[in-house]
């Protein structure tokens, strides 16, 4: 396989997993474009000509805003700032869900659970104001935040701080508050967010809790109807073998009645035959299903807000790949659909991988019902998917032996620039728009090979489309 067209690995920002992709020209680009934002700031901070104290005051604000994590105490200190080196009294409201102004704490009371009865409620003013010796700064959120937060404020503003007495600010007193409040402003706005994510990590939490009772252990039960189903279909093979023995002697009777009786024979074998097919075919279905199912609700993925594998050496002929194919055997069927075994399967005929086989098994799922959906006639011979593996020593620059999986089906190519971005979060090639998709089967398999070491690619061949990626063989050391 061609090693440009993979995806690597980066376990610690795997959101920057494949940025070896990115071109020198877009990287130097970034470096000349915040070189000269640091420039900027620093020409701004020298035009802003800052006091010793007000310099002092912005450092302690960051500092101690790191050190206290309870909202209240970041609300107290957007207060206390002001009064301890200012002499200024300070009062913070913030936006309710219903987009009003909501008294929240003062430099004189703290946070007490209601506002003082003589504070009226203000106006949420859209750029400073001074009005009776009281300076009225609107509190801005980050822009690119903002979709992040319960409701959606107008023009980007979350609140309001008013600082007093005021009277005696000149413009300077003015800029030292007005930057102050950006400061307060995206400090609140992520303490709001990392409030938010804390309640959805709750809710998760708790509908762990509910799929396990609700969903796992039910599903356990079903089981447990399938062994009795299977007992009463054995029970119907009973009654046959009985019937077939009942009637053994109807020849001597009656040519006639002997046909019948045969026939009814015949019948039932034939029942029992469709019906034990049917039964095991089922039950495959259930044991995939159910083991999809307990691996994308496991606990682990929850709990630590990923994908948690838990891979074991395991055959991936016997374990992986042949469970899916039989499952996809009958669709790909209907299709006319042509299955082929590369050389590769006949060369290693049991290749040992080190995989979460719930996890794994889904990813050549995945490329299996993309056979069934986009595998066509390209040379007059039907449309056909070939899978195959091999042993390779090293991939993607990693010296460690892998196996590299291959899912050829036959098809017009994919468009080349289509190609960087067929491993991303919601995209769908050109030609893929005849057949239902929502973009998301080819992401899943980037992460969940990701997550193994591995890596993901395609490739165009003489005879189709292959999206191929490698399982190392061995733990990482």
């Amino acid at each position: 396989m061609d090693e440009g067209n993979t995806v690597g690995v980066d376990i610690l920002f795997p959101d920057l997993a494949g940025t070896k992709d990115v071109a020198p020209d877009q990287e130097a680009g970034r470096v000349e474009h915040l070189s000269r934002r640091i420039a900027e700031k620093l020409s701004a901070y020298q035009h802003y000509q800052f006091t010793k104290r007000e310099s002092r005051a912005l450092n302690v604000f960051f500092d101690l805003a790191q050190e206290f994590t309870d909202k209240q105490d970041l609300w107290t200190l957007t207060v206390l700032i002001p009064k301890v080196i200012f002499g200024k009294s300070a009062r913070l409201y913030l936006l309710n869900a219903h987009k009003r102004l909501e008294w929240r704490c003062c430099s004189e009371g703290g946070c007490a659970p209601k506002s003082p009865a003589d504070v009226p409620e203000p106006v949420l003013v859209e750029v400073p104001t001074l009005t009776d010796g009281r300076y009225f700064i609107p509190i801005k959120g980050n822009h690119e935040l903002l979709s992040q937060l319960p409701f959606e404020p107008d023009k980007d503003l979350i609140g309001l701080l008013e600082v007093f007495p005021a009277g005696d600010f000149g413009d300077h007193e003015r800029l030292f508050f007005e930057k102050y409040a950006n400061r307060i402003g995206y400090r609140i706005h992520n303490r709001l967010i990392a409030g938010k994510n804390q309640e959805h990590l709750e809710f998760i939490r708790n509908l762990v809790q509910d799929i396990g009772h609700n969903v796992i252990v039910p599903n356990m039960y079903f089981k447990l109807f399938y062994r009795r189903l299977e007992s009463r279909i054995m029970r119907l093979r009973d009654i046959t073998a009985k019937f077939t023995e009942f009637t053994s002697d109807c020849s001597l009777e009656d040519p006639e009645k002997e046909n019948e009786c045969r026939r009814i024979q015949r019948d039932i074998d034939s029942a029992f035959d469709s019906l034990m097919s049917q039964y095991r075919e089922i039950y495959r279905h259930y044991e995939q299903t159910s083991m999809f199912l307990e691996t994308l609700l496991r606990r682990s993925h929850f709990e630590q807000g990923r994908y948690v594998i838990e891979p074991r050496p395991c055959n991936l002929r016997v374990q992986i790949v042949e469970p899916q194919l039989e499952r996809y055997r009958a669709r790909l069927e209907e299709r006319g659909v042509r299955i082929e075994a590369g050389p590769g399967t006949r060369e290693v005929p049991d290749p040992q991988v080190l995989a979460d086989v719930g996890l794994i098994s889904q990813v050549v799922a995945n490329l299996f019902s993309n056979a069934v959906k986009y595998a066509r006639d390209e040379d007059g011979q039907g449309p056909r998917l070939v899978y195959d593996w091999r042993v390779v020593p090293s991939f993607d620059g990693h010296q460690e032996e892998a196996v590299l999986v291959t899912v050829l089906t036959s098809g017009a190519p994919i468009p080349e620039d289509d190609v960087p971005k067929l491993y991303s979060e919601g995209f769908r090639s050109r030609n893929a728009s005849s057949e239902y998709g929502t973009g998301h089967g080819l992401s899943f398999i980037k992460e969940v090979v990701r997550l193994h070491r591995g890596a993901v690619g395609y490739e165009r061949d003489d005879g189709g489309n292959v999206f191929f990626f490698y399982l190392p063989t061995q733990a990482e050391d």
